[in-house]
């Protein structure tokens, strides 16, 4: 199994969401982040003071796949959340040992 952790623009959240939904996946974790790259933050003057924003709102999902489809889901968030633009976001990919379905105590692919 591997875990996605997708840092992406908020605008894009939806997107994705429906194309995890069309795929079959049902569960992720969504989080409201802040962060910078390369883009680096923005300059903004209010009152007649500059001043520059460094950290820049995201929004993080989380999702564990079977390995025999992480290739496809990579793809779709990829085509999904491009816009082609310096801040589209970042994917990591990690191993996961086990999961556990708290509930039931089933583990493995069959907790996700």
């Amino acid at each position: 199994m591997k875990k996605i952790e997708c840092i992406m623009r908020p605008n894009k959240l939806e997107d994705v969401k429906n194309a995890f939904a069309d795929f079959g996946i049902k569960g992720m974790t969504v989080t409201m982040v802040m962060g910078c790259g390369l883009q680096m933050g923005r300059t903004e003057v209010y009152r007649g003071s500059t001043y520059t924003v460094n950290l820049i709102q995201k929004v993080k999902i989380e999702v564990v796949v079977s390995d025999n489809i992480l290739h496809e889901v990579v793809e779709m968030i990829k085509r999904e959340a491009y816009t082609g633009k310096i801040g589209d976001g970042k994917l990591f990919i990690y191993d996961v040992e086990d999961a556990i379905r708290i509930r039931t105590g089933e583990s493995g692919e069959s907790a996700i």
